[in-house]
């Protein structure tokens, strides 16, 4: 009997010791909020989940990042600014968003500058260390940056020459844009994603230049039936820590987060150009002409972007002309 008390005992020990353990372990877990802008389905969206989860595996729960995306926790201006102020400790936005304040933040997104996924790798490499520079002031760290699909042509005929855009009512989203569109001859017309449709559909624009994503997503065959691969320029969406909590972190939860977001990055940009040929394909398969643009159209179009390059030098300085000069420009 003696013998058998003894042993409940020990086995209660055990397990109120176990409970103990457990408690300690969850009340050491990390939690981290990180918004987002676009919706699950977004590409974007998918790879950084699967970097959450590379994190919770490679540290055993003890570093949880819950994703909160489509802006429903932060809208997308004030997602850097969030993670700036410590209201959430990392989170997502698109780089150019932040070119009013450096033009260096804009580069790609410079028409005409990287046209292809080889060239926007190769501008990223010029462009990192001066966007790492410049987020460190804000007590930022970049952890990585995925690319966007090229931006292509979308218009109601057939478009040869910059010529042909002349008097087309444009589609612009940023300052950028509605400067090629002025430059071409178009009228500018700003519009937001949401209202793509709409606006085509009253007549507010009969052309625009984007990603194959939100071509596919706001079903562009509905109201244009072109599709030029201009490939314009490859922009990017990067995702940074606050330095201060990063740094509060164990060495070992650091360096798994280091290393899961190398590994996002590489598989980002893998997952990017896989949804530049599958979105390609669906407007094929919708029925819009997808065709190469001419060799006139090139000319003419790589010559407004070497003229706004100018513009955006002389903006940039010092910092535009060392991240030109590592790029080969």
């Amino acid at each position: 009997m003696k013998r058998i008390k003894s042993l409940v005992h020990s086995l209660l020990s055990g397990l109120f010791l176990c409970g103990l353990a457990t408690g300690v372990q969850a009340a050491d877990a990390i939690t981290w909020d990180m918004p987002t802008p676009y919706p699950d389905k977004t590409f974007h969206t998918q790879n950084i989940m699967q970097f959450a989860d590379e994190v919770r595996q490679a540290t055993n729960g003890r570093l949880d990042i819950k994703i909160h995306s489509a802006g429903s926790l932060f809208k997308h201006p004030e997602i850097k600014n969030a993670v700036r102020g410590g209201q959430v400790p990392i989170g997502e936005f698109f780089v150019s968003l932040l070119s009013n304040e450096n033009p260096v933040f804009g580069a790609d997104s410079q028409p005409f500058l990287a046209t292809n996924y080889e060239d926007a790798e190769k501008l990223w490499l010029a462009q990192k260390p001066i966007i790492t520079g410049l987020l460190e002031k804000q007590s930022l760290m970049p952890l990585f940056s995925v690319a966007w699909p090229p931006q292509g042509l979308y218009t109601k005929k057939p478009i040869n020459t910059v010529e042909d855009l002349k008097g087309i009512k444009f589609r612009t989203y940023n300052a950028t844009l509605e400067k090629l569109a002025n430059l071409v001859g178009a009228a500018p017309t700003q519009v937001e994603v949401p209202d793509i449709p709409q606006a085509f559909a009253t007549g507010r624009v009969e052309a625009m230049i984007t990603s194959p994503s939100t071509g596919a997503d706001s079903k562009a065959w509905d109201f244009v039936s072109h599709f030029t691969d201009i490939q314009a320029w490859v922009p990017k969406n990067i995702v940074v820590v606050n330095q201060r909590t990063f740094q509060k972190l164990d060495q070992d939860i650091q360096q798994a987060v280091l290393t899961a977001a190398a590994n996002a990055e590489k598989r980002g940009w893998e997952m990017s150009r896989k949804e530049n040929s599958d979105q390609i394909a669906v407007l094929k398969d919708n029925g819009m002409t997808v065709v190469e643009p001419s060799e006139e159209l090139m000319a003419g179009l790589k010559n407004v972007g070497e003229e706004m390059l100018v513009e955006w030098k002389q903006a940039a300085g010092a910092e535009g002309e060392a991240l030109l000069q590592a790029f080969g420009n």
